[in-house]
């Protein structure tokens, strides 16, 4: 997925529209499935793109479904095909036919309207996809919402993308690569995000990123097993006098429990295992850990954004959040863990002379 990001007037839409050959293309080429499009008919390679621009264009007069069928019928598809297409695709984007099929345009809000300009772009099954500021309309929780949806389409359909955006933190979340232009059409840097971000290959795509280009690479920066801290642990099962030999001498005053299978229960700290259940004194050391745990407000996953980490941190005043690998406990971050992740993900600031610095 590749994101064109720049300046209004820049070429980003005119770029987009060559490749379908709305804008017919006066010099150079291109190539899908290294086929020249200019040599292809182009009614023909317009049904095989997959198209969803910013203020959706559904067919007001047609149900959502017969929206979703359009370009499967122009394909010559037979209706059961198309039928169970167009369930599909409503499925894949969150909106139940049983519930949606039937409904007209303008009986649904922005959001779903964006859902199922999505769903119509990916119907027939297009090997490229092409967007045109897909999600600008809509409010910025619907858009935020409605990136994460597209974000799971793509790793699970793993299309090729085209999109133009003028939000940076929009191609920085979605894209997997970026291409800067400036006016004139001049492609500036082509890079990954964590690139862009931390190594631009100019003052242009410095002042572009943003002075808090180094905060946003938290967003493609991911949680990393090497970069978490790991506090003592105990069982769930272990005696109070157990657990506080386990954390006699430990940097840290509390403890992750878990089960015998290496699964998160919670936490203590040795405040707790000097109390029991209702602040009162244990009187034994025999009591159980599993009597004192307490539980985590929230997890997250290895692969997870820094910043989503770094968010659940503040929201929850916690110096500390346990990270899992499916449901198995790997270590927490930390505060200090996420500036050590961004210091070891830094790209070299060499990365930044390899750059297209051509025309686009």
């Amino acid at each position: 997925m590749v994101a064109l990001v720049g300046p209004s007037g820049c070429g980003k839409s005119t770029t987009l529209r060559m490749v379908n050959r709305l804008i017919e293309p006066t010099a150079g080429r291109i190539e899908i499935g290294g086929q020249d499009v200019t040599r292809v008919n182009p009614v023909k390679l317009r049904r095989e793109i997959g198209y969803v621009i910013q203020r959706v264009g559904l067919f007001p007069h047609l149900t959502v479904a017969a929206n979703i069928a359009t370009v499967p019928q122009l394909l010559g598809w037979d209706r059961r095909r198309t039928s169970a297409r167009v369930e599909e695709m409503l499925e894949l984007v969150g909106l139940p036919a049983s519930q949606y099929a039937d409904r007209y345009p303008h009986e649904l809000s922005g959001g779903q309207q964006q859902r199922v300009g999505v769903a119509r772009g990916l119907a027939a099954d297009p090997p490229v996809l092409l967007m045109d500021e897909p999600f600008g309309a809509v409010d910025p929780i619907a858009r935020d919402r409605l990136q994460g949806e597209f974000r799971r389409i793509q790793a699970e359909l793993g299309k090729t993308v085209l999109v133009v955006t003028h939000d940076i933190d929009e191609a920085v979340r979605l894209a997997d690569r970026i291409a800067v232009f400036s006016q004139g059409g001049k492609l500036e840097q082509f890079a990954d995000p964590a690139t862009v971000l931390g190594a631009p290959a100019n003052e242009f795509v410095a002042d572009f990123a943003g002075s808090d280009r180094g905060l946003r690479r938290l967003a493609v920066t991911p949680v990393d097993a090497q970069d978490l801290a790991h506090p003592a642990t105990v069982l769930v099962d272990d005696d109070v006098a157990t657990a506080r030999t386990a954390m006699a001498g430990a940097p840290e005053p509390y403890a992750v429990v878990l089960d015998r299978s290496g699964s998160l229960r919670g936490w203590v700290s040795l405040r707790h295992l000097g109390e029991g259940r209702a602040g009162e004194p244990t009187g034994s050391d025999a009591t159980l850990v599993g009597e004192l745990v307490r539980r985590f407000d929230e997890t997250i996953s290895v692969g997870d954004s820094l910043r989503k980490g770094l968010s659940e941190i503040v929201q929850h005043d916690a110096g500390w959040l346990p990270v899992l690998d499916g449901d198995r406990y790997v270590g927490v971050l930390t505060p200090d863990g996420v500036y050590s992740a961004l210091r070891r993900t830094a790209p070299s600031p060499s990365v930044s002379a390899e750059r297209d610095d051509v025309p686009a």
